[in-house]
């Protein structure tokens, strides 16, 4: 029986203080793979920051096109490929490899903006492509993080995860802007220096982070959460976990979350439709996102490590319904509501993504942590897709107002069965630990 780490927690009255010597002992392995993700999201959002504004306001693409083509790009590549890349690492064993080839996917794509043009059909095929990188190294990152953490370290080591990967989505909107701004129009050198970013990355990735046999050799000394079996894990396994109380409990709620998240392009484009800031600034709500998201990350690890990873998830998902509502209670504010809000999203990135996957990370076992994450993964990508199509299908057809308060709904709601799902699972685990 995999026991979940914050019931550990409970049970042997184990605290954890957000103070800076968690952080330091942190594995160098998931420094490695954090100043990795920094880079890869330095190329990454050079790129991606300015799709709301280019897509709907200079193309003029409808609420609902944007919402198949942000659902495309948030949900569907990643929901297709993560669980075959998952199956691959578990299969073979090849965690850095199977992150690997991900990355060096990314870092092509950037290539590949250089000959599309100005045709937004071409840029949208070449952004998939790039999300469908990601789909492929995100689970068999995130498991060499907990294969090289010990299990009342997960959260603060994917916290710092999460705070580099932050720091890079803060620079490169930065980066860009600084770029366009003395090189106007130039728009092949900002890939062709995205491309160069992507190609740090990558060799950060090759050249810190130990291979498979390293990784076991890491876990023995750390004690780590599981260790890596000898035998390989075989497809059934991975969605035999699907049926098991815990697990199954974790990617429910990861689904209906998802679902009822609406995407930043959308929050953005409403937040600037609510104010009176320009729509030139909107990339620039990406930085300040991240910047909070990195401030805060660490602190929620460390916290959610100390009082338990449910309350900390569900607070952060309650957040984001706050966000909801004050955007639709807002009419023609100002600054400090743009600043408020970009704040609060970013305390909702930090006390989520990471936090969700090390509360995954904590019951799944070691021969299928990179299956079970990338399942935890699917469910993700599967409820934004379709959160971001009937957004954009319901403010199309009904009004931006009445898909806000859909969604102020479904948050609700979804917090509510979330709540109650992840208790029982909490509950009968304890049971099944006192018999």
């Amino acid at each position: 029986m995999y026991r979940l780490d914050w019931i550990e927690q409970l049970k042997l009255k184990l605290t954890a203080v957000p103070t800076a010597s968690r952080v330091t002992r942190v594995s160098p392995v998931v420094w490695s793979l954090g100043f990795t993700s920094l880079l890869t999201d330095i190329s990454t959002e050079m790129v991606n920051s300015a799709l709301p504004v280019y897509l709907v306001l200079h193309l003029h693409l409808s609420p609902l096109q944007f919402g198949v083509i942000d659902g495309l790009y948030n949900g569907l590549a990643v929901a297709l490929l993560s669980i075959v890349a998952g199956l691959a690492a578990d299969r073979w064993a090849r965690h850095k490899e199977v992150a690997g080839i991900g990355y060096g996917l990314s870092a092509l794509c950037k290539l590949l903006l250089m000959i599309t043009g100005g045709a937004w059909i071409g840029i949208a095929a070449v952004v998939g492509l790039d999300r469908a990188g990601k789909g492929i190294r995100a689970a068999p990152r995130d498991a060499i993080i907990s294969f090289n953490t010990e299990r009342n370290m997960l959260a603060s080591a994917f916290a710092v995860h999460r705070a580099l990967d932050a720091g890079g989505a803060l620079l490169g909107p930065v980066a860009a802007f600084v770029l366009l701004y003395h090189l106007p129009d130039e728009f092949n050198a900002l890939w062709l220096t995205s491309f160069v970013f992507a190609v740090l990355g990558f060799a950060v990735l090759g050249l810190f982070v130990p291979a498979s046999r390293s990784t076991e050799a890491v876990q023995a000394r750390t004690r780590s959460a599981e260790p890596v079996a000898e035998s390989r894990s075989t497809t059934r396994e991975a969605f035999a976990l699907l049926g098991t109380k815990q697990f199954g409990a974790i990617a429910a709620c990861a689904l209906i979350l998802a679902a009822a998240t609406v995407s930043d392009g959308f929050i953005y484009l409403l937040l600037q439709q609510r104010t009176s800031v320009s729509a030139s600034w909107i990339p620039l709500f990406y930085v300040g996102t991240a910047c909070f998201y990195m401030i805060f990350s660490v602190p929620a690890g460390a916290l959610a490590d100390r009082i338990g990873h449910r309350k900390v998830l569900l607070a952060g998902y309650f957040i984001l319904g706050a966000v909801y509502t004050l955007i639709f209670s807002m009419d023609q504010a100002g600054w400090f509501a743009v600043i408020l809000c970009v704040a609060m999203m970013g305390a909702y990135y930090a006390a989520s993504e990471g936090i969700l996957m090390a509360l995954a990370s904590a019951v799944i076992p070691g021969r299928t942590r990179t299956s079970g994450l990338a399942l935890v993964g699917t469910a993700i990508g599967l409820g934004k897709m379709l959160s971001s199509v009937l957004f954009g299908w319901i403010w199309d057809s009904q009004g931006k107002a009445t898909a806000i308060v859909v969604f102020i709904a479904g948050m609700i709601g979804a917090l509510i069965v979330a709540s109650l799902w992840l208790r029982s699972a909490i509950q009968e685990q304890q049971v099944a630990e006192q018999t």
